[in-house]
């Protein structure tokens, strides 16, 4: 039987499906979707809740990170006083507001009618690729507390981990972003 039972993912629930084969009646069939495009959709949509989902971590770890470096005391005054510590914070913070820039302006596509995978690619990676980075940087404002479960930075980590792999790797996304500016498909080296 198959066991999975992975120590990340808190935010999201696995399945484990087996495909038997069978008709579906005509009936319960999506109107409209023809080949891929239905599971596609599936796709692109779950890929944008990723790049909003990956801010949250983001934010989380920040706040964290904020919260800590106010209230540790070392050398008699917070680590939020000492240069170091107030730059990695406002690295943190520029780059969460970029990634909310970048994801509300695909929502703006979105409710248009007008994004295309490629747009959702750019977001989703982007946007697990700087909350990684701020997870990293908030655990090390943490010290050697930044390991411990008493602090959310370690748990959004290993989410964001496992989500930078799922819903298709970076390098598939970069494929994609490939493919849209040269206008040359990788997997089959045709022109699209």
């Amino acid at each position: 039987m198959f066991n999975y039972n992975p120590t990340f993912t808190f935010a999201s629930y696995f399945t484990h499906n087996r495909l038997i084969i069978f008709k579906i009646p005509k009936d319960r069939i999506l109107p409209g979707v023809k080949g891929l495009r239905g599971p596609f959709s599936c796709l692109n949509n779950a890929r944008y809740g990723i790049s909003w989902g990956a801010i949250g971590a983001a934010q989380a770890c920040f706040d964290s990170a904020k919260e800590y470096s106010l209230s540790r005391i070392q050398f008699d005054h917070p680590i939020a006083s000492y240069q170091l510590v107030q730059n990695k914070l406002s690295w943190m913070l520029r780059e969460i507001t970029k990634a909310q820039l970048l994801a509300y302006h695909l929502s703006q596509k979105k409710d248009a009618g007008n994004w295309i995978p490629e747009h959702i690619s750019l977001a989703k990676m982007n946007n697990v690729d700087i909350a990684l980075e701020i997870a990293r940087v908030a655990r090390d404002i943490h010290g050697a507390n930044g390991i411990l479960d008493e602090y959310p930075v370690m748990r959004h980590m290993a989410n964001l981990e496992s989500v930078k792999t799922y819903e298709g790797t970076h390098d598939i996304h970069n494929l994609i972003l490939g493919r849209h500016i040269t206008g040359i498909q990788s997997f089959t080296r045709h022109l699209s």
